[in-house]
């Protein structure tokens, strides 16, 4: 396809997926900038869990329509599926059921189990607090820094181009549509639609247009943990109980995150000056949660921490649409660490609406994604939310 000249702004995961698809879809014109190099925003931070477990369903729509990419690349992008598991004590127990038949109702591979069957799973878990899971078996975890050089190097295959350390300055208008990006060098390049997926600092491009992007830097700490014994190809768990996800980092070592978003003001920051170590105390409560979930590791310590950052929209879910009143602009933003799993049907989604103008999925309709949501007061909302699980969804 000629004639369509196309500025993706971010060479994250997102970025490169939306290159790909349009490249896989006949735009060569395609030509990437990323501000620092490659995967190295909030990409690079990724705990790369696989899983389509999600409220809103056309989020986990897209996450089963990703799951083949994974599948199909493999050991290329780091993937082991070693399956995924959600947890919830008695008083999530209807909701567990309510969203594990939508997300079966979408042809989603996932079942219900009990308790026991979990711990068969999960030899090393302590289960009396769980009154009921779901499990994917098809889910597990990946690389997301590995997913996106692919899907880099895909779209480069194609014709498109890649220019790192390359940062916008502005995006540039003529009337009332888009007419290309201003580099911070004074470069100016030209484009016939502009792709802004530059997660947190698409709030600043779009706000020098007069469009608000309601979108907070929410800072996250992970832990890495050694069991103190090999560990087996153990199933990722999202733990609703304790409030906390756990997966394999590995042959010894266990990966743990926070899933009680109920302190999310104290933890806004700058997302270009932030600590990249957990703090004491939250090393303490994480190594309590593990502890109590986790009593079958043998000799459990903490060999270090890292942090990143959530580009975080107020209903937690992404704005992948049109933005209004600036023809060609597309804003592919807020994924609030939820892009990694479902990056491959974003691209796709994007491409959508570049070359067709609107989703040509059912399941997924363009309509939930749009920026305008939040101005009219109708968040993106899970169908059957979990009580007391912070911003899980």
């Amino acid at each position: 396809m000629t004639g369509r000249r196309v500025v993706v702004v971010g060479g994250g995961l997102i970025g490169l997926s939306i290159a790909r698809a349009l490249t896989e879809r006949g735009v060569s014109d395609v030509l990437v900038l990323e501000r620092h190099s490659l995967a190295s925003g909030g990409t690079g931070k990724s705990s790369g869990i696989v899983r389509s477990h999600y409220g809103v369903p056309s989020i986990a729509a897209m996450a089963w329509r990703s799951l083949p990419t994974f599948e199909r690349l493999g050991a290329e992008v780091g993937f082991r599926q070693v399956g995924y598991s959600v947890i919830v004590g008695a008083e999530n127990a209807d909701p567990l059921r309510a969203n594990t038949a939508m997300h079966q109702g979408l042809g989603i591979e996932v079942d219900l189990i009990d308790p026991d069957r979990l711990q068969e799973l999960w030899p090393m878990m302590a289960v009396e607090d769980v009154a009921l899971a779901s499990y994917e078996p098809r889910g597990g975890f990946a690389d997301a820094t590995q997913l996106a050089l692919h899907f880099g190097q895909q779209a480069r295959a194609r014709g498109a181009k890649v220019r790192q350390h390359t940062p916008v300055a502005r995006i540039r208008t003529e009337g009332d549509r888009v007419s290309g990006v201003v580099l911070e060098s004074g470069e100016e390049v030209d484009a016939d639609q502009v792709i802004v997926a530059s997660g947190w600092w698409s709030k600043k491009l779009l706000a020098e247009l007069g469009v608000d992007f309601p979108v907070e830097a929410y800072r996250s700490e992970l832990l890495i943990v050694d069991a103190g014994e090999p560990l087996p190809d153990l199933p990722v768990v999202s733990d609703l109980v304790s409030l906390q996800y756990c997966r394999l980092e590995g042959s010894g070592q266990f990966l743990v995150g926070n899933s009680d978003h109920g302190d999310f003001a104290p933890k806004l920051v700058d997302p270009d000056a932030y600590s990249n170590i957990a703090s004491e105390a939250s090393i303490e409560k994480y190594a309590e949660k593990v502890l109590h979930r986790f009593p079958g590791f043998p000799e459990p310590s903490v060999t270090h921490t890292y942090a990143g950052v959530y580009d975080v929209p107020p209903d937690w879910n992404p704005v992948i649409a049109p933005v209004g009143g600036v023809e060609g602009l597309i804003l592919a933003a807020g994924f609030a660490g939820h892009g990694f799993k479902i990056s491959p049907a974003v691209g796709d989604l994007v491409a959508d609406l570049v070359l067709e103008g609107d989703s040509t999925d059912p399941d997924v309709p363009a309509s939930d994604f749009r920026l305008e949501r939040f101005a009219e007061g109708r968040p993106l909302s899970s169908l059957h939310p979990y009580v007391g699980a912070g911003e899980m969804r």
